[in-house]
């Protein structure tokens, strides 16, 4: 998930934590992982790099590492305020017409995750890890002239400071878009 050797530097958007409260807004106070991210734009598409920490699980007792149900959360954490800062500076193909209040309005009822597979390769540490994610495709679909919608093959993955690791892939639709 780095960049080609090759490839010219390019900007980065650093943390925007104005953006962060509102894209956390419809989480509970406990299941609010994501601290801060970063954005890399590429091509028309994006990833972004994440800081992580939760203090305490919001389902079980400690398990002492990151499970698959905290990994979902994360990812969607990620994943929304990655949207949202790429909707914010134009950065995702796909989302051209897109506004910040497009997404608000689309942002839970409208972004599905249609397939999520993750792969645990060592422990992480739930309370101090890290994360990326990045889209590797979009395109506008309209399936049998159906409604159209937005598909996009995502990668992901988590680690910690000890190498624990956590990767995998989630396929998203965005429906009823603008």
């Amino acid at each position: 998930m780095t960049a080609p050797a090759d490839a010219s530097p390019q900007r980065s958007y650093p943390p925007d934590g104005e953006l962060l409260v509102r894209v956390l807004a419809p989480y509970k106070p406990h299941c609010k992982y994501l601290r801060s991210a970063e954005v890399i734009p590429g091509a028309g598409l994006a990833r972004a790099q994440g800081v992580f920490a939760i203090s305490e699980s919001c389902y079980i007792d400690d398990t002492g590492h990151l499970n698959s149900v905290e990994v979902n959360i994360a990812y969607n954490q990620l994943m929304y305020y990655l949207v949202a800062k790429s909707v914010q500076e134009g950065l995702l193909t796909g989302f051209e017409d897109w506004t910040l209040d497009d997404f608000w309005r689309h942002q839970l009822p409208d972004i599905l995750i249609a397939r999520f597979a993750s792969n645990f390769r060592r422990p992480v540490n739930p309370r101090d890890f890290t994360g990326e994610m990045e889209f590797r495709s979009v395109a506008r679909r309209a399936p049998g002239g159906g409604s159209p919608f937005l598909h996009a093959q995502t990668v992901f993955r988590y680690q910690d400071a000890h190498g624990g690791r956590c990767d995998g892939e989630a396929t998203l639709a965005f429906v009823n878009v603008p």
